[in-house]
């Protein structure tokens, strides 16, 4: 039965639509291949049962005990994600199922909390919500300001336009003459104004409205995602056609930074559900593409990934604050950090861990790869201005003590994580054309893309 509030749960008005539902445990856990003991593998019932009593942001990230009530975040206008007509009592969509079959694996009752696009990140920061499920895209001013679960699905930007469009790609629509609407305040707009820079950009407040300004004549073209498109395909009698897809994005669950020990629960349980196919089969049904994002290789990949696109905001305020790109001690603080993650995470969960020397390589890798892009970006920024006021230096320091190196400690932890995934599963051997599609954004000269290459190798190998 669903019951519906008027607020949230803490009592705070608001205007936002929330429904609770009750949710019940009752499905069986699925045995993954292990290393560990039947100690190990019993600790492992434990988290996803909920014999434990710790209130909710207890420091045993391992406890899944019953909490109450979740409240999740999501837009009800982004299909195949989070759909909701004025004539249903309750959201549907991929993100929907996810977040209904996360809360029975917590045995927690779920609490539905509608946001708008502009206002998700501010949102989250209010705590309005324990996270926004939605088909959010992770993006690096995102993954600044929250945290990311590891990946849900892929997606990529397109451009729909009327079938007898006299536009074929992207450089034709990009004139001043061009008109292209786009949902107002997510990762879409953002994309829109870089990619179609000369072009004039209609923001839409309703996504859901966004179709109508090309059926009714208002604009040359809209502009969405690979996952969308086919539902916009199929809202109207009038044949379209996409150009793209454009870019080559990840969807997530967003967490507040406060939620960090929330977000790691999410993600065992990514792990365990796209292990045992659950996660494969909501896809499926959704019509989502088979990538199964969410297995260790391909989480390690993203996260590398991730990690790296917080590096020109890094040179940015290095820039500012006049600091050099390599500081020898602070590596080694890295590195050590990373081993001692690594292995805590191997004695943790019964697991033989890498040795040190291949840590130490992984993650130098990392590091020699991210100097590369911030040396590149210290480069762009000298050719711009590099007149920095006082102001702006204290805003550098505060940005990256207070933001940025947050981010990148929690980014290190999930990767130490999925290393000692990797090694306690199955994983199928990596390719340096794995490696060059997960980073490909970045642009790294092949050395460094052989060197990670080898560093991932030399991490899952069985034998060591």
């Amino acid at each position: 039965m669903w019951s519906r509030k008027s607020g949230l749960a803490n009592g705070s008005p608001r205007e936002s639509q929330v429904f609770v539902m009750p949710s019940f445990f009752g499905h069986s856990l699925t045995s993954a291949k292990t290393k560990t003991t039947y100690a190990i593998a019993f600790s492992f019932l434990l988290l996803f049962v909920g014999c434990r009593t710790q209130p909710i942001g207890s420091d045993d990230p391992k406890s899944d005990a019953p909490r109450g009530t979740m409240r999740i975040g999501t837009s009800g206008d982004y299909d195949p994600f989070s759909r909701w007509p004025e004539s249903q009592n309750r959201p549907t969509g991929f993100s929907i199922a996810v977040a209904e079959a996360y809360s029975e694996a917590r045995a927690m009752d779920l609490q539905w909390v509608r946001f708008r696009w502009p206002k998700l990140a501010a949102d989250l920061m209010d705590n309005a919500f324990d996270f926004a499920l939605s088909g959010v895209t992770v993006r690096p001013d995102r993954s600044r300001r929250g945290r990311f679960s590891l990946p849900l699905t892929t997606s990529g930007a397109v451009v729909l336009v009327l079938e007898d469009s006299a536009f074929r790609s992207s450089p034709d629509l990009n004139q001043p003459t061009s008109r292209l609407a786009v949902n107002a305040g997510g990762h879409l707009e953002r994309v829109a104004r870089r990619l179609f820079s000369r072009t004039v950009i209609i923001a839409i407040a309703d996504n859901q409205s966004v179709l109508e300004e090309l059926t009714e004549g208002r604009v040359d073209a809209v502009f969405t995602d690979s996952l969308e498109a086919p539902h916009w395909r199929l809202q109207t009698n009038i044949p379209l056609r996409a150009i793209g897809p454009l870019t080559r994005d990840r969807k997530a669950a967003w967490f507040a930074p406060s939620k960090t020990l929330e977000v790691e629960r999410f993600n065992r349980w990514l792990l365990q559900v796209e292990a045992n196919g659950q996660l494969e089969a909501l896809r499926e049904r959704f019509e989502l593409p088979a990538g199964r994002t969410a297995d260790p290789l391909s989480a390690l990949l993203s996260s590398l990934d991730e990690r790296l696109t917080l590096m020109e905001a890094v040179a940015d305020a290095k820039e500012a604050l006049g600091l050099e790109i390599e500081d020898v001690a602070r590596e080694e603080r890295v590195l050590d950090a990373a081993v001692a993650g690594v292995l805590r995470e191997a004695e943790s969960t019964g697991v033989d861990p890498p040795t040190r020397p291949a840590i130490r390589h992984l993650f130098q890798s990392q590091i020699e790869a991210a100097k590369w892009i911030q040396e590149r970006r210290r480069r762009q920024l000298r050719l711009e201005d590099d007149d920095t006021e006082l102001d702006v230096r204290k805003e550098a320091r505060s940005q990256l003590e207070n933001v940025i190196r947050p981010a990148l400690i929690f980014l290190g932890d999930r990767i130490s994580m999925l290393v000692i995934a990797c090694v306690d599963a199955s994983v199928y051997p990596v390719t340096l054309s794995d490696v060059a599609i997960a980073l490909d954004r970045h642009h790294l000269p092949p050395d460094h893309l052989k060197d990670i290459h080898a560093a991932i190798t030399n991490i899952i190998q069985l034998e060591r």
